[in-house]
């Protein structure tokens, strides 16, 4: 089997391919328009987020076998149309969960502790000891919304706390014993903290927006490791001056594929007024979409593909 490698990733990958038979072969700059001139010779394709592989795409790799994608979720891939063409799909959420679960904690610490408002304010003379008042952890109730590989890692390093964990997810009986799954109204009724570990999909675009906001019977917390496109950036500064939302951890935009450095060009013509806001604001930690990107997870991703190619028996038999 020939297999087309598009974005770089651990060589571990390649080489465990290669000993196990199979042809790899390298394109990282070619254009799409280009790739889909020579796709139909690959039996599979690993890829990151280089490009969207859409019906297009899939209708030119006329012997796709398989799409492992480096990463957790498959927003990237027309998923439909790519198992109605017998296209087997394989991502790596195994491989980064423990990477998020960790970021995830110290966004919540930083927030909690200000630790970068005290940083930054010491690094220029201040020293105020009282503004910088933190809060402890123990006491309050987590919420997670998403209870899969994401959630299920956070949840895990709560354990060290003295904190109620609870979980939101449309599966049923997802929770265990690091949370207890609960009814959307019985989260919003209880949680002081809401974090994000939900995929893309139509049900979770724009999803935390002014009326889902205004649910929560408490001021909260709100940490989003997930998917930029799940938050209203407008609907979220909306909250966080009214105090509604008391803070926000943020390894995600939803500004993301907009073309995120442009932001910043011709004197910040093209920054949206909400995320001028963000920048500025000492309750918001912002981090570039690193939560599951660690030394040890990059080794992790490439391993969980090839363990689950061997696991699959069309694909080792060819």
């Amino acid at each position: 089997m020939k297999i087309l490698h598009l974005d770089t990733n651990h060589p571990l990958l390649i080489k465990q391919l290669n000993e196990l038979g199979f042809q790899n072969h390298q394109e990282y700059t070619a254009l799409k328009k280009d790739i889909e001139t020579i796709i139909s010779n690959y039996d599979g394709i690993i890829i990151r987020s280089r490009f969207t592989i859409d019906k297009t795409f899939l209708d030119a790799a006329k012997n796709l076998k398989f799409i492992g994608r480096v990463g957790a979720g498959l927003e990237n891939i027309d998923c439909d149309y790519a198992e109605k063409k017998g296209v087997i799909l394989i991502s790596a959420p195994e491989g980064n969960s423990n990477a998020v679960g960790e970021h995830t904690l110290a966004l919540l610490l930083s927030l909690f502790n200000k630790l970068n408002k005290a940083d930054s304010e010491i690094r220029v003379g201040k020293w105020l000891r009282e503004d910088n008042r933190g809060l402890e952890l123990d006491g309050k109730t987590v919420g997670i919304i998403g209870y899969g590989n994401m959630g299920k890692a956070f949840a895990k390093k709560l354990r060290g706390f003295d904190v109620d964990v609870l979980c939101y997810d449309i599966k049923a009986n997802v929770g265990d014993k690091n949370a207890k799954q609960v009814s959307l109204a019985t989260f919003q009724e209880q949680v002081d903290v809401v974090s994000l570990h939900t995929p893309q999909t139509e049900l979770t675009k724009k999803m935390v927006n002014s009326k889902f906001i205004h649910a929560f019977n408490k001021s909260f917390w709100l940490l989003n490791t997930a998917r930029g496109k799940s938050v209203v950036t407008n609907d979220l500064v909306s909250a966080l001056k009214t105090g509604k939302i008391l803070g926000a951890g943020l390894d995600v935009l939803e500004y993301e594929k907009a073309s995120f450095e442009n932001l910043f060009k011709n004197n910040d013509e093209n920054m949206p007024e909400a995320f001028r806001y963000l920048i500025q604001a000492q309750n918001v930690i912002l981090t570039p979409h690193v939560a599951g990107w660690t030394v040890e997870s990059k080794e992790k991703l490439a391993q969980t593909i090839v363990d689950k190619i061997k696991a699959i028996p069309k694909l080792r038999n060819c």
